[in-house]
């Protein structure tokens, strides 16, 4: 296959160290690597396998195929691409398979392959549900239920909701012109009395009509039918105006600067209200179910006794966000779950759909907030939750043992079982067609792993199938006999592969991504090793050490973004130009920590809250221990550490520099918080509270606020056009410094670039800035 193709020169680094890297090519990033599969899934017969494809270094992907008669991957045809996107997951037992596309409702039969058009229509079709009828699908258009009839091809309307409120649809009072025309027209008056009587024959026949459902100012989302078509729950959502933040775009077509509307900044004042009704058909009845019984409903956290204004506040209900009920199969049984919107508390509950009652099921709570993998998160949606084969078991994920295990809950006994247990965590789950063997991806081995095993529910045994280090992202083939595997290792990126489904298959790889530049360099495999946190804590990281000939004394810890993120594992990191870096560092004679500090992730619930309610906590002072390791293990020169980071790495970068003066000589923070009341609601809350709740927290977790102490040097890069962390917060930061006399820092801007830089120029500008800083200020004089 056709690739880009680099010529490799040999830099002479500053310290006279040959290196064959250089930044030209690995600020290239996919295209210098080779850009590598995606979206991998199985045709609905499972003879075919699809994935997204750039091997050409293209504009964008095209979709490939692949089957076990063809020797390499091939372009899936336009014509045949439709097949490539119908989805069954949630029709496996069915023969004929609805869906949507272009807002249009198809059929397609597995027996012939056949597609067709059911319902083409100028409004769209959406959210297809199955029925425990095989004759009848529901689908939505326009905010309102249908239901289809496949076999006579009938259409019901089943509810019809608006917007308003009844009274806005009565007669207004009459204004004058109007009184005037019917007091001087026998024309008018004669009219009135047939719109009288045409409204009176209405009235009459109103039983026959659809009853309106009013939902007033909210918004209607959620919208789902019971499975025997009796019901529609719905959700009815009041969101707080925002104050939307302005990001100002200088570089334009037309040589005018844009102003650009962009996320509202944290605040109490942005938590929305909800609540959930239940439409009955049968009855032609609307009725909202309470959640005022649940656990700890009308408890405030515990930070609030800090506050004198909090922590006698009268008591009220907690507002929460609910999501869309899961039935069982025979739609006897309903379950959802719903968050407080304190980010404390999370409930799993029963539905009664005839009296609108709830029971609750599973409480869990977490005085710094709820989280974890299958667990619903800040961004509200669902976590893993489902039925058993019985109709009365559903399966769920909780945090319970501080780390994410997988449970079952029987309704009638509400007998609780935990299938798996241990100091590790279960990634992601995935019930097998017979209902009672699950797939669970977990980091049993490793927490840099992403292994993948079965599971019985019934003896709880866990049996291996892909454990090597690495990661191994799995799609089950329809009969469950193959497995469609991407799978990576710390120094070699992504593949697509093929196995059968048994322990420890032999993976047949079908695609070769990577470009015979990148291969022509031998990649460092980092080890990702352990030390001792001063908590005593074990804190992983990813170490990448030179040569000892050509070790120089100097260090960088690199601090990865995002927080809750995990980078010291054993597979390919999406920072992959970094790691490229890191090479080019170790050749120059470097030694570089990446460092999983607390808050990351796949350590489970307590390093995931270890950062609650002071950011530049713990998290920094595993830095600050990753740089005693260095020093006391390696024998780097303690005043030869360098840090850098992106995001949540620029934000520890600057903790470091101001409130830890002296222990890092140079540091670069890259697209990094200053202050964090200027952040966003989801990811901020969740870790801080509110800013008008808990401003101690947001105070000691700014840099803005200890912009005093700056007396190493520092380098801050930062996108202009940055819609998540706007570039406002750096020139915040910078008017610090310029107001305090402040001589060592650096600001450089990227007038183009967003929150993850797009332009390659602008990677080799931003790194070539960094390298300097390190070779500047790190190696001897």
């Amino acid at each position: 296959m056709q690739k880009y193709i680099f010529t490799l020169f040999i830099l002479i680094g500053l310290n006279g160290i040959a290196q064959n890297l250089e930044l030209e090519q690995i600020m290239k990033g996919d295209g210098f690597i080779g850009n590598q599969p995606e979206n991998h899934r199985w045709s609905i017969d499972g003879s075919t396998v699809y994935f997204d494809w750039n091997p050409n270094n293209e504009v964008g992907n095209n979709t490939y195929y692949w089957n076990s008669s063809m020797k390499e991957p091939q372009i899936l045809k336009d014509t045949d691409k439709e097949f490539s996107q119908i989805d069954d997951s949630n029709q496996k037992e069915f023969e004929t398979i609805y869906y949507t596309k272009a807002g249009n409702l198809y059929a397609f039969n597995r027996k012939n392959k056949s597609i067709k058009k059911i319902i083409v229509a100028s409004e769209r079709i959406y959210n297809i549900e199955r029925s425990n009828n095989p004759e009848i699908i529901f689908y939505q258009q326009n905010r309102n239920v249908y239901q289809l009839n496949v076999k006579d091809f009938s259409i019901v309307q089943l509810t019809n909701f608006k917007s308003g409120s009844e009274s806005e649809e009565k007669e207004k009072s009459k204004n004058h012109l109007e009184k005037q025309q019917a007091e001087l027209f026998q024309f008018v008056r004669d009219n009135e009395v047939k719109d009288a009587w045409y409204d009176e024959k209405y009235k009459q026949n109103k039983e026959t009509l659809i009853k309106e459902i009013y939902y007033g100012k909210s918004s209607l989302e959620q919208l789902k039918p019971s499975p025997n078509g009796k019901f529609i729950t719905f959700r009815l959502s009041d969101y707080a105006t925002q104050t939307p933040t302005k990001v100002e775009h200088f570089i334009t077509d037309d040589g005018f600067t844009s102003n650009k509307s962009a996320r509202s900044k944290v605040s109490i004042d942005n938590l929305s209200k909800h609540k959930m009704g239940i439409f009955n058909i049968e009855k032609d009845t609307v009725y909202y179910v309470s959640f005022s019984k649940l656990t700890g409903i009308m408890d405030y956290p515990a930070y609030y006794q800090e506050y004198d204004n909090l922590k006698d506040k009268e008591k009220i209900e907690k507002s929460v966000v609910m999501v869309s009920p899961i039935y069982n199969k025979t739609g006897t049984k309903a379950v959802f779950e719903l968050r407080s919107q304190d980010n404390k508390d999370r409930w799993i509950v029963q539905l009664d759909l005839d009296s609108g009652e709830i029971t609750e099921l599973d409480h869990q709570h977490d005085e710094a907030w709820i989280g974890g993998p299958g667990i619903p998160n800040y961004n509200y949606g669902g976590g893993t939750l489902g039925f058993l084969k019985d109709n009365e078991t559903i399966y769920f994920q909780s945090e319970a043992t501080r780390f994410s295990h997988l449970y079952t809950l029987n309704l009638n006994s509400k007998k609780k079982v935990q299938l798996t247990s241990g100091n590790w965590e279960v990634r992601d789950v995935k019930l097998s067609q017979d209902l009672k063997t699950f797939y669970i991806t977990t980091n049993t081995n490793h927490p840099g792993n992403r292994e993948f095993y079965k599971l019985d529910s019934d003896t709880k045994k866990m049996t291996p199938i892909l454990t090597n280090d690495g990661a191994y992202e799995v799609e089950l083939s329809p009969n469950e006999k193959q497995l469609l595997v991407r799978y990576s290792f710390k120094n070699k990126p992504w593949e697509l592969y093929v196995a059968e489904n048994k322990s420890n298959p032999t993976l047949k790889q079908i695609t070769h991504s990577t470009s015979k530049e990148f291969e022509a360099y031998a990649w460092k495999n980092p080890n990702v090793i352990t030390f001792k946190a001063q908590d005593g804590n074990d804190v992983y990281a990813r170490l990448y050490e030179p040569k000892a000939a050509t070790k120089n004394k100097s260090a960088i810890i690199f601090v990865h973004g995002a927080g809750y993120l995990q980078n010291a594992h054993n597979y390919w990191s999406s920072y992959h130009r970094e790691f490229m870096f890191h090479n080019m560092l170790t050749d120059l004679g470097y030694t570089v920590l990446d460092i999983d500090y607390r808050g990351s992730d796949g350590y489970g619930r307590d390093v995931r809250t270890g950062i609650y309610r002071h950011m530049g906590g713990l998290d920094l002072s595993d830095q600050l221990d990753g740089k005693k390791y260095l020093v006391d293990t390696l024998g780097i020169d303690a005043n030869k550490v360098g840090m850098y980071g992106g995001s949540y790495g620029g934000f520890i970068t600057l903790m470091a520099l101001l409130t830890e003066p002296g222990e890092f000589k140079a540091g670069a923070a890259l697209r990094s918080v200053t202050d964090w009341a200027h952040y966003n609601q989801g990811y901020t809350a969740n870790i801080l509270n509110f800013p008008e709740t808990d401003s101690i927290a947001f105070k000691r977790s700014s840099p803005i606020y200890f912009a005093e102490n700056l007396q190493d040097k520092l380098l801050m890069l930062h996108g202009m056009v940055d819609d998540n962390v706007q570039f406002q917060d750096v020139v915040r930061l910078s008017q610090r410094f310029i107001e305090l006399g402040k001589k060592d820092w650096d600001l450089a801007v990227f007038p183009v670039e967003a929150h993850g830089f797009k332009e390659t120029y602008s990677w080799i500008d931003e790194y070539r800035r960094i390298l300097d800083l390190f070779n500047k200020n790190l190696l001897e004089k």
